[in-house]
C-alpha cells in the first residue's frame, strides 16, 4: 500500500504537463456537481487539485448532492439560469437529462481525450457526456461477525442474517441493479418479467433492517448496526482498506451489474471553455489512473495504467468483468417508475420495520 501510494503521489506532479500551453487561455471559475464523502476526498486529491495546478487561473467550486437523483433535480431546477458547469453522476439519470435538453453534446475537437476512451465509453451517450468510471454492485459484510462469509447473492436469504441486512431500494440505482441481479439469479430476464424477482425480494423483506441506509451500508456494517448488505464495489474496497479488512467485499457468484458514471457539460454552462478543459483533464489517462489507484473505480480511458493489485479489485479486473450481467442502462430508464412502484407496494411494504 505504501509503495502504491508513493507512486501515486509522484505521478500527480506530472499531470499538469500536457496542459501548460492551453492553461494560459482558460480562466474564471467553474462549478462541478458530484458526490460527497470519500468520493470527494479522493477526487479532490487526484483530479481537482492537479487540474487547478495545471490551470492556475481557474477556480473550481466543488458542490455535492446526496444522490444522483438529487443532482439531476438540481440541474433541472437551474435549467433557465444554470449555475453548474459540469455534472458527474450516474448514467441512468444523466440519460434522462440528455433527453430533457439539460446537457450538451461535445466531440474530440473540444475534448481531445475522448479519442483515448474505450469505444463503449466514448459512444455511451450518443455524443453527450461519456463514461468516466465503471463500478458494480457488491455484497459487503462484517468479517468478524458473519461466518461463513457470503459468496453468493442467495446468501442474503440465510436465516442467520435475518434482521441484519441493509440495502438500498428504488429509486436508488442500487435497487434497480438488485432487481436485475435477482432476476438473473433465478434464471430469468428482467426484459421479459420481474415478477419472480419481486416475489423473491418480498421473501427477503422481513430480513432487511433498512431499505434506506443512512449514512450508508458500509458505515452501518462497520458500526455494528448491520452485518451485511449491498454497496458499490469502489467505495467498499476503500472502506475495506480503511477498516483494515473489517469490511469484507465480494462480487456475487451469480453475477453483478456494472454501473457507469458519466461526466456531463451543462447546457448554458456559465464558463463553457473552462468546463471543457476540466472534462478533458478528468478523462485523461493520468487523472483516470490516479483516481482508480486511489479509489478502485474502473477506468474508461484505454491508455490509463493501473497497478495489477488494484486492477483485480476494480470492475475492470478479469474476474469481476467475467461476472457482469449484460445490461444497457438505457433499457432501465423507461422501466424505472414501474419498478419503483412495485418495490414500494410489494417489497418494502413486506419489511419488518
Amino acid at each position: 500500500m505504501i509503495k502504491r501510494r508513493t507512486l501515486l503521489q509522484a505521478g500527480l506532479a506530472s499531470l499538469a504537463l500536457p496542459y501548460i500551453v492551453r492553461a494560459q487561455s482558460v480562466s474564471g471559475q467553474i462549478t462541478i456537481l458530484t458526490y460527497a464523502g470519500i468520493f470527494q476526498d479522493a477526487y479532490m486529491e487526484t483530479v481537482i487539485r492537479p487540474f487547478q495546478k495545471a490551470f492556475p487561473d481557474v477556480k473550481v467550486n466543488y458542490t455535492t448532492a446526496a444522490t444522483s437523483a438529487k443532482m439531476l433535480g438540481d440541474v433541472r431546477a437551474q435549467k433557465d439560469n444554470p449555475q453548474i458547469d459540469v455534472a458527474l453522476f450516474d448514467s441512468s439519470l444523466s440519460m434522462i437529462g440528455n433527453e430533457e435538453g439539460l446537457f450538451e453534446r461535445f466531440d474530440t475537437s473540444v475534448v481531445p481525450a475522448l479519442g483515448e476512451l474505450f469505444p463503449e465509453a466514448r459512444d455511451y451517450a450518443d455524443g453527450f457526456g461519456p463514461a468516466i468510471t465503471y463500478d458494480h454492485l457488491a455484497i459487503v459484510y462484517d468479517t468478524q461477525l458473519v461466518n461463513p462469509a457470503p459468496v453468493k447473492l442467495a446468501d442474503l436469504w440465510r436465516p442467520d442474517l435475518k434482521g441484519w441486512i441493509a440495502t438500498a431500494a428504488p429509486p436508488s440505482v442500487q435497487g434497480h441493479a438488485m432487481t436485475v441481479m435477482v432476476a438473473h439469479m433465478l434464471g430469468g430476464d428482467f426484459r421479459q418479467s420481474i415478477d419472480p424477482a419481486i416475489a423473491k425480494l418480498a421473501e427477503l423483506a422481513p430480513s432487511i433492517q433498512t431499505f434506506d441506509p443512512q449514512p450508508d451500508t458500509y458505515s452501518l456494517v462497520l458500526n455494528g448496526v448491520a452485518r451485511v448488505g449491498t454497496g458499490w464495489n469502489a467505495r467498499a474496497q476503500t472502506f475495506s482498506d480503511q477498516s483494515k479488512g473489517r469490511l469484507g467485499v465480494v462480487t456475487p457468484q451469480e453475477g453483478s451489474v456494472a454501473v457507469v458514471n458519466t461526466i456531463n457539460l451543462v447546457k448554458g454552462a456559465p464558463n463553457r471553455s473552462a468546463a471543457l478543459a476540466f472534462i478533458n483533464f478528468a478523462l485523461g489517462k493520468d487523472a483516470q489512473s490516479a483516481f482508480s489507484e486511489r479509489m478502485f473505480y474502473g477506468t474508461t480511458n484505454a491508455q490509463a495504467k493501473v497497478a495489477p493489485d488494484v486492477l483485480t479489485r476494480t470492475t475492470s479486473g478479469p474476474d469481476n468483468r467475467a461476472k457482469l450481467i449484460p445490461l444497457k442502462w438505457s433499457e432501465i430508464v423507461p422501466l424505472r417508475d414501474n419498478w419503483n412502484n412495485r418495490w414500494r407496494r410489494e417489497v418494502i411494504a413486506k419489511g419488518g420495520n
